[in-house]
């Protein structure tokens, strides 16, 4: 049965996957209006950077992170999911 989207791989890792990055930018949509002061931060990195940057940041890190466990460990993804959270984490406290 053909459907509109039977051209990719609706699996349930890719719903997650982008279900996650929707449920982020509405957070930081949530987050701005909630608190709308967004002045740039300087931190670890010397660069003055505001939410959207270091959200872009953490989102770039975390597919490095993941690319690199695929290329390196023979486990499953879930270790580099958690890396990639506390690389988020590190991301928006330090940077």
């Amino acid at each position: 049965m053909n459907t509109p989207l039977s051209w990719m791989a609706w699996t349930l890792p890719t719903a997650g996957f982008f279900l996650g990055i929707v449920s982020l930018l509405v957070m930081m949509a949530i987050w701005q209006r909630v608190s709308p002061r967004n002045a740039p931060r300087v931190g670890l990195l010397g660069l003055p950077l505001q939410r959207g940057d270091r959200l872009f940041l953490s989102l770039i890190g975390s597919a490095f992170i993941h690319l690199a466990w695929l290329a390196v460990v023979p486990f499953p993804l879930f270790g580099a999911t958690a890396l990639s959270a506390l690389y988020f984490l590190a991301v928006f406290r330090f940077a």
